[in-house]
């Protein structure tokens, strides 16, 4: 399980504090939540999973559901990521999640966008047995 001292500085790092924070009930976001503009929790023990308050629609399913499908690709298909290159995979997995199906992305489109990715670009390898010589 995960600790404040683990969290909280990838938190601070990465989320602004003009952010609104939704996480679980976990204690470990309770005093951290103080540091962002508005902190709000779903309370899963009690079967809550999502909330209205007015306009603003309370829920974690969205990071849970990509944290899943992370987890999975990780485990199963990629099975190692050294933390340098974690970056990358991520962006995979960003890429795949606003082009899904379920938001009207079909595979031509998918595949469309992506090619786009690759402009401008070149990819080279070095020579087997030199250095910096590239092909």
């Amino acid at each position: 399980m995960a600790s404040v001292d683990e969290v909280a500085p990838i938190v601070r790092a990465n989320i602004s504090k003009e952010a609104h924070l939704v996480t679980d009930q976990a204690k470990i976001y309770k005093k951290l939540g103080t540091e962002f503009a508005r902190h709000d929790t779903v309370n899963h023990q009690k079967d809550e999973y999502v909330r209205r308050e007015g306009e603003t629609v309370i829920t974690t399913n969205t990071i849970e559901s990509y944290f899943s499908v992370f987890k999975r690709g990780m485990r199963g298909t990629y099975q190692h990521c050294a933390e340098k290159h974690l970056h990358r995979y991520l962006a995979e997995f960003d890429f795949r999640h606003n082009n899904r199906v379920a938001l009207g992305v079909n595979d031509t489109d998918r595949a469309n966008e992506l090619a786009k990715g690759i402009v401008g670009k070149r990819l080279t390898y070095r020579r087997p047995n030199s250095k910096n010589v590239q092909a």
